[in-house]
């Protein structure tokens, strides 16, 4: 005789194994390190001020 399961519960661990699949998957693809995200902040800052610095002035002399 076969072995009875609750449809239920195979059911709900199915969709909890796809749904950490794809936490998984997210991590990779979009997740960075604090260290990272404080990095691409600090460039992205730096670049501004430089690129501010070079602007040229509006005042017609």
């Amino acid at each position: 005789m076969a072995e009875i399961i609750n449809l239920n519960k195979f059911r709900k661990a199915r969709a909890r194994a796809d749904e950490k699949a794809q936490a998984e998957e997210n991590a990779v693809k979009f997740g960075r390190t604090k260290a990272q995200k404080k990095l691409e902040a600090a460039q992205t800052e730096k670049s501004e001020r430089d690129l501010d610095g070079k602007e040229r002035s509006k005042d017609p002399e």
